[in-house]
């Protein structure tokens, strides 16, 4: 992973055709995650509830990384993906860092990651700090 970089977001779009996405360009907002943030990746999956969005997790999550997942509700999150995360090795409270971003601008959305990848840096300072 890239120097500082231990975060990775996924972005899920519900379809596309989700209408709580519809004040954002989807695009401008990954790219800008992608470019413009201390992030290790950045991209787009169309719906990970799906069994298909199971499975890629299943596939793609790994042991010792964070994951920002960027769609609907923090509590809908949590329930969806517990199941792929646990197959994964990992914890869905410790190891997800899900926001809601429907009905945001694009600039309201990078600003959110922006800032929730402030406060996360802050608390593994302090985690590091008192080991």
């Amino acid at each position: 992973m890239g120097e500082g970089k231990d975060i990775g977001v996924i972005m899920c779009v519900c379809t596309g055709k989700c209408p709580g996405f519809a004040k954002m360009d989807i695009w401008d907002f990954i790219n800008r995650v992608r470019v413009e943030l201390p992030v290790e990746y950045a991209f787009i999956h169309p719906q990970l509830c799906e069994e298909d969005g199971d499975r890629f997790l299943e596939d793609f999550l790994r042991p010792g990384r964070k994951y920002l997942i960027a769609g609907c509700a923090p509590n809908m999150q949590y329930k969806l993906f517990r199941d792929a995360f646990e197959k994964a090795g990992l914890d869905v409270k410790k190891d997800l860092i899900p926001l809601d971003i429907r009905e945001m601008t694009t600039d309201q959305a990078v600003e959110l990651v922006e800032k929730t990848l402030e406060d996360y840096q802050e608390e593994k300072e302090e985690e590091e700090k008192n080991e």
